[in-house]
């Protein structure tokens, strides 16, 4: 019986290994613009099917696959197993919850305006196969884009009014993506071939533009932007990031936070430098190049301190990192611009950071900060930040794992970062760059009152920029960025420091566990080779206590 039953066990971890590989290969498929942008170029021509009835099967199949995975009996699996299945079931919750449950198709017009954006951003920003080809496949996806902003008016049955606004500014800023930077690639095809791009080009970027139109019009008649409530709030806290807190512990960790770094900037010397100012740099770059180039620099002196204090091991295959201009079709809802890093599938090992259009007397913090010191920002979007831990995790072997995402985990790992490397020397104490990591982690801790509040229906969306404002010490035009963001990504904004607080928390149970053995860069060694997982599940397999993974599935 003990052999049967084993045998029983082992091909049951079997299925869901079996099933959790054909979910991910059928997801491929229906999302193609995404697998582009994880590295996957088979369906490079093609776009997401947005009609209605394919949006209904993709919901039914995610619905049918979650509740079967839920019902699984786990008796006799190992500790692994019953780990892969518990992230399974999460990655399937919030394909749900994001899709079926929120109805981003029938209420929020960014969807068919990103789909359009990122089609082509995919096939830009690396140079994973000749222009010619990738020219070839943005002709394809270009052509059958009116057909899919008449689609979207069709689903859009009940548009929501910030999010439209959103939608408009975006497809109105985004014309360079299409006329500028996919026109590099046109260079090898043919007078046909370009010919037929052109018009496609041209045929694409009115659709956005009628789109945007059309949205304008109907936004007196639009309603206003609605929060999810706290049940919804707390099943997307615990059952899909698998977090031990609710929607009032998460606020009141960014009360505390938020109290923390507003007085620890209050005890700096000079508390203005907390808020950049370009005047103070010793050097201000004369034109968009040269920010870059700084920027690109800065990365060195980072790695070279990192190697000699041996915080972190960066493995040989981590390949290059790079720092290039944010487009504008994404510069509504991400004015600190955003990393690119390398795909789950990307053969390239290389990846970006996207930073705003340089300019010297802008009130925009970010261009503030990274005028006056870049490193604090290089350090979350780089090494040691996303951009090395992420290119760690595309080399988990486990497929379940590997294609766990936790933005907890990632944005908690890189915010941790920025301070373990003040806390490590290397910053001068009161200087510059010591004060802007105090204001990147107290405006972070801000953003867990704004995510709380407005998704669980405290605050409305004045309320939340305002906040970010007196106290997150943000300008009105990042503040606005912040709150946007925040609406239309419910939980990314509480990643930072909710995710930060886990690992600090995890560093002391570990440090403890270890006694004189401890070595910091082996914590963070150990730490990263999981992939993107929950800390809550880091935790158990880290030092075998599944406490904190047991209070998420309560």
């Amino acid at each position: 019986m003990l052999l049967l039953y084993s045998g029983y066990t082992a091909a049951a971890a079997a299925d869901l290994r079996a099933t959790a590989h054909e979910y991910y290969q059928w997801r491929d498929a229906a999302y193609p613009v995404a697998t582009s942008d994880q590295g996957e170029h088979r369906y490079d021509s093609r776009l997401t099917d947005y009609s209605m009835g394919e949006v209904r099967r993709r919901r039914e199949h995610v619905r049918d696959l979650l509740a079967r995975m839920n019902a699984t009996v786990t008796d006799g699996w190992s500790k692994d197993e019953r780990i892969d299945l518990i992230l399974f079931q999460s990655q399937l919750a919030g394909a749900d919850f994001f899709d079926r449950q929120l109805d981003p198709e029938s209420s929020d017009p960014q969807v068919y305006v990103n789909e359009c954006s990122n089609a082509i951003f995919s096939l830009l920003k690396k140079d994973y196969a000749p222009a010619r080809t990738r020219a070839l496949a943005a002709t394809a996806r270009l052509e059958q884009m009116p057909a899919l902003l008449r689609t979207a008016r069709t689903n859009l049955t009940h548009p929501v009014k910030l999010y439209a606004s959103l939608a408009v500014q975006a497809a109105r800023e985004g014309d360079e993506l299409y006329t500028v930077s996919l026109m590099t690639l046109a260079d090898h095809m043919s007078p046909a071939e370009r010919k037929r791009l052109i018009a496609a080009r041209d045929a694409a970027v009115k659709a956005l533009h009628d789109y945007a139109d059309w949205l304008k019009a109907g936004l007196p008649r639009m309603p206003d932007w609605q929060p999810m409530g706290e049940a919804r709030y707390n099943y997307l806290l615990k059952r899909v990031l698998l977090l031990p807190l609710d929607a009032r512990d998460v606020a009141h960790l960014g009360e505390v936070e938020l109290a923390r770094y507003r007085a620890l900037e209050a005890m700096l010397k000079d508390p203005t430098l907390a808020s950049p100012d370009p005047r103070r740099a010793a050097h201000i770059p004369k034109d968009q190049t040269e920010f870059l180039a700084v920027y690109q620099s800065r990365l060195k002196e980072i790695v070279s301190f990192l190697q000699a204090n041996r915080l972190v091991t960066i493995p040989d295959y981590v390949g290059a990192f790079e720092i290039r201009e944010l487009p504008a079709a994404f510069k509504p809802t991400s004015p600190g611009g955003f990393m690119n890093p390398p795909g789950i599938y990307d053969k390239d090992p290389g990846g970006f950071y996207f930073i705003p259009t340089y300019d010297p007397t802008s009130g925009n913090f970010y261009i503030r900060a990274a005028i006056e010191d870049p490193r604090p920002i290089l350090a979350h979007e780089g090494i040691p930040g996303h951009f090395l831990q992420l290119s760690i995790a595309n080399h988990v072997q486990s497929e379940i794992r590997l294609q766990h995402a936790d933005t907890v985990f990632t944005e908690g790992w890189a915010l941790y970062g920025e301070e373990m490397l003040s806390r490590e020397g290397l910053y001068p104490q009161n200087s510059a760059a010591q004060a802007q990591v105090l204001r990147l982690a107290r405006y972070r801790a801000a953003r867990i009152g704004v995510d709380v509040n407005l998704h669980t229906g405290r605050w409305n969306f004045a309320q939340a920029v305002g906040y970010f404002m007196e106290a997150g010490g943000l300008d009105r035009e990042a503040a606005e960025g912040e709150a946007a963001g925040a609406a239309s990504s419910p939980t990314q904004k509480i990643s930072y420091i909710t995710g930060k607080w886990q690992i600090m928390r995890l560093l002391g149970l570990y440090r403890d566990r270890r006694g004189t053995d401890f070595r910091l860069g082996a914590f963070h060694d150990q730490l990263i080779s999981y992939g993107s997982l929950p800390v809550s599940v880091i935790e158990f397999l880290m030092l075998d206590d599944e406490s904190s993974l047991r209070a998420a599935l309560q």
